[in-house]
């Protein structure tokens, strides 16, 4: 009981500008074992990929866990956590591509819809707009596309009947997380264009406004 109320005491919930936090360090190591995950999966490398997979996702749930135990919830964190997880994806589904166990039209549909999300970021940001928040559909996607991958590394390790028979759901599983992934992105785009049609509105009121 005392724990919980010094804890709720410490934590802060809104986002500061502080870079050298324990949560952004270990957000930074998440983000170099990607391609070292990418470059085992491409050359078939399957167990170690999933040893530093998991190690990866652990630190996904532990960086957020601290952020708030040790009150250092920063700007910066916010931006990393989504970096790692698109970057995770493209450079997973890239090297299930190099490896022969996806079709290459996966990663052209994938990289398109994250080509499309970064230049929305720099728009925003030319409008002092930061990331917008995560929503559920992006959420599912994102889950539902993690599921897929390792399970399609998982089942590049054995060859017999039910293997491929999982093969094939995972396949179906990315299939329905690339469209919940592109279907998040729309919901982005149009959150992001309202963002920018607000502040024009905003601005010929303003200029109405002094005009008159």
């Amino acid at each position: 009981m005392d724990f919980k109320r010094k804890f709720s005491k410490k934590y802060s919930p809104e986002a500061r500008d502080i870079f050298l936090t324990v949560p952004n360090m270990i957000s930074l190591l998440r983000i170099i074992s990607i391609p070292i995950i990418a470059g085992l999966v491409s050359h078939h490398h399957m167990i170690e990929a999933l040893i530093v997979l998991a190690i990866s996702a652990i630190s996904d749930g532990v960086d957020g866990i601290l952020a708030r135990l040790l009150n250092q919830v920063s700007k910066v964190g916010q931006i990393l956590d989504p970096i790692a997880d698109r970057l995770l994806i493209l450079c997973s589904v890239l090297a299930l591509g190099i490896a022969g166990i996806i079709p290459w039209w996966m990663i052209i549909i994938v990289g398109l819809r994250d080509l499309m999300m970064g230049i929305e970021v720099l728009w925003l940001a030319q409008h002092d707009y930061g990331p917008l928040p995560v929503n559920f559909v992006g959420k599912a996607g994102t889950a539902m596309l993690m599921i897929s991958i390792t399970a399609l590394i998982f089942c590049d390790i054995w060859v017999n009947p039910l293997v491929d028979l999982l093969h094939l759901a995972a396949l179906a599983a990315g299939i329905w997380g690339i469209g919940l992934y592109w279907l998040a992105g729309y919901i982005y785009l149009r959150q992001g264009i309202s963002l920018i049609r607000s502040d024009g509105s905003y601005g010929m009121r303003t200029t109405d406004g002094e005009a008159a």
